[in-house]
């Protein structure tokens, strides 16, 4: 029998009953009345508030729409590089690596330089008569009130798909991306949305873009709140999940629903695999900062003006003139990943494609090419991890040179994302493999992803932002990760 007499416990008051939670939700849930043990509901921190972006009914209408376009127009962008890849390389069916290697060397060559010359004319026109105008969508989120210029983001998106269709190194997602932002700008505008809501709405329409075109629906919730957002609080997470959900479903009118990399094998845990995992991973971490160094310095001295016109057509065309030894390097490093995931290729091939497949995505976009850097992220990772599975399976055998590729793929990925939980949720999302060897792959990708934060803490995606005009620099919020003008980001290292 409980008897009034018991001992009070500390913190509690003389009268014994339980001390209410000091904090309180935003917004009240339904039932006011908390459980008999008294605590409140927010004792968790995920649950306490919805922060500066009140998620609305008038939200959630906007975020399904913001889905339902991201879905439709990443589709019809895949429908355009499809057919430009076909066009130029004449081809009907199977992968660019292989309509590639059938092609002509003057075809490949001519296609590259009809590339360059689109590019050119297309850009040179494209920021002269939109200048001023926003389409960079990670700096309209994390400095910005998330507006987007339809105009300026929409011809960047159809002449990145184009040139990319046409053999330029570039990823084929930043043109989905933007879009998807730019549908959330217009869409929250339009409902006469806070910014704060208008600022994640870009977020998940970026990352619903990504997942759509490359059927990865988790990988694109992550990659929204990890990269975009920078927080994994519950009022980001459950948007993020239900606009990528939304926007892979859709893109199924005309992309496959099956894994982006087919036939991968489920390869099985090893001890070699585990120790080359922590051997690889300080070295990656090394590598990538370098590499996003490298992207960090392209982006800024970028060439603009009328050199514009030329630039692109010379690095096409070096492109071009390497693919006739390596057509792996044409696109975005979907077939070249590939390769390396199954074991296809030997220690020299995996080496030159690490070592030049940064610097040829590199050179686009130093000509002023617009594009994405995921897939050659990936590809590059893939080739030096399996460069070094075939190199470490001489000392040690035990897993094939594909494990070390998937390895390498997903601590390359962390570490140039900065974004660990997105990386690994990619690269399983993308294979539909990879379960066996989670373990040497996540340590990789920790010790990879921490070593380039130490070094430096740039990412592939902070390293593009434009030149600063005034001002300190601000970084993201820590409720609703979204841009916040309080504080700097400490030292700066550039």
């Amino acid at each position: 029998m409980w008897s009034p007499l018991r001992r009070r416990v500390d913190g509690e008051p003389a009268d014994g009953r339980p001390r209410p939670s000091e904090r309180l939700r935003i917004p009240q849930p339904l039932i006011k009345r908390r459980l008999p043990s008294g605590r409140g509901a927010t004792e968790q921190p995920n649950v306490t508030s919805d922060g500066d972006t009140a998620l609305t009914p008038a939200f959630w209408v906007v975020l399904v729409a913001t889905g339902l376009a991201a879905g439709l127009i990443g589709a019809g962008l895949m429908y355009l590089l499809f057919s430009v890849e076909h066009l130029a390389f004449g081809y009907s069916s199977g992968d660019l690596e292989s309509g590639a290697r059938h092609a002509s060397d003057l075809r490949r060559l001519a296609s590259l330089l009809i590339g360059g010359i689109v590019a050119g004319v297309g850009w040179y026109l494209l920021r002269r008569y939109t200048a001023g105008q926003k389409s960079e969508i990670d700096d309209a989120i994390w400095n910005g009130d998330g507006r987007l210029s339809f105009r300026r983001s929409a011809g960047t998106a159809l002449l990145s798909e184009i040139v990319i269709g046409m053999g330029a190194s570039l990823g084929r997602e930043a043109g989905p991306k933007l879009m998807g932002g730019v549908s959330a700008s217009f869409l929250s505008s339009w409902a006469h949305l806070s910014v704060g809501q208008r600022r994640l709405l870009v977020a998940c329409g970026g990352g619903a873009g990504l997942a759509a075109v490359y059927n990865v629906p988790l990988a694109g919730a992550l990659f929204t709140a990890e990269v975009m957002v920078g927080s994994l609080a519950l009022p980001v997470v459950l948007p993020a999940l239900a606009c990528s959900g939304i926007a892979t479903f859709v893109a199924w009118i005309y992309l496959p629903d099956h894994a982006t990399y087919l036939d991968i094998p489920a390869y099985r845990f090893s001890a070699p695999l585990l120790v080359g995992a922590l051997l690889a991973g300080p070295a990656i971490g090394v590598i990538s900062a370098g590499y996003i160094r490298l992207i960090g310095w392209v982006a800024y001295y970028r060439i603009t003006g009328r050199r514009v016109l030329f630039a692109p057509v010379v690095a096409f065309g070096i492109l071009g003139l390497i693919g006739f030894a390596y057509p792996q390097l044409f696109g975005n490093g979907k077939d070249m990943a590939h390769d390396a995931f199954v074991g296809a290729d030997s220690f020299s091939l995996l080496l030159a494609l690490f070592i030049l497949k940064p610097l040829v995505t590199a050179m686009c976009l130093e000509s002023g090419a617009s594009g994405g850097l995921f897939t050659p992220t990936l590809s590059t990772g893939a080739a030096l991890g399996g460069a070094f599975g075939v190199a470490w399976n001489l000392l040690w055998p035990g897993s094939s040179s594909g494990a070390y590729a998937m390895v390498g793929a997903a601590a390359m990925l962390g570490a140039a994302m900065q974004a660990p939980l997105a990386s690994l949720a990619l690269v399983l999302e993308l294979t539909h493999s990879g379960f066996q060897i989670m373990v040497p792959m996540l340590a990789a990708t920790v010790i990879a992803t921490a070593v380039a934060r130490y070094i430096d803490g740039y990412s592939i995606y902070s390293a593009r932002l434009p030149p600063q005009r005034g001002g300190p620099p601000r970084r993201p919020g820590a409720v609703s990760g979204i841009a916040s003008s309080a504080g700097t980001d400490g030292p700066d290292t550039a």
